[in-house]
């Protein structure tokens, strides 16, 4: 059997759920602190991060995701309205249009209150519920 080479060790279930997501970069680096809100769309979201797609200011700043010198505030609107914020790290990051500079970026948290994760967990219990939606 073939191992995808991208297969993660998830610690959270997660759901697939198109959830809109504002962010914005975040780096002690002024060179690579932007702070342009962005808004974007979740592919699916559990406990431990998200799947975003969405832009990136540069292809540049590709190498400072993965080495974790920059990092995003997260914003993931849920479906009853309310928000979750948290900080998360780009995992993995891939399909990046040169025209568009649209990627996906696979976001692990890197700082989320219980009370946001336990709304998230809430979010995929609820999904995964016989006959529910979320």
């Amino acid at each position: 059997m073939e191992e995808n080479p991208r297969q993660e060790q998830r610690q959270f279930v997660r759901v697939a759920s198109s959830l809109p997501v504002k962010y914005r970069f975040v780096s002690s680096d002024p060179e690579y602190n932007d702070e342009r809100v962005r808004e974007g769309l979740t592919d699916n979201v559990g406990g431990g991060g998200l799947l975003l797609t969405g832009l990136v200011p540069s292809v540049d700043w590709i190498t400072e995701l993965l080495m974790e010198k920059v990092v995003l505030a997260v914003t993931i609107g849920l479906p009853d309205a309310s928000e979750v914020q948290a900080i998360a790290r780009v995992a993995w990051l891939e399909a990046i249009d040169q025209n568009t500079e649209v990627c996906q970026l696979g976001l692990t948290f890197k700082e989320i209150t219980n009370d946001d994760r336990d709304r998230i967990l809430n979010l995929v219990i609820k999904a995964h519920a016989p006959g529910k939606n979320p």
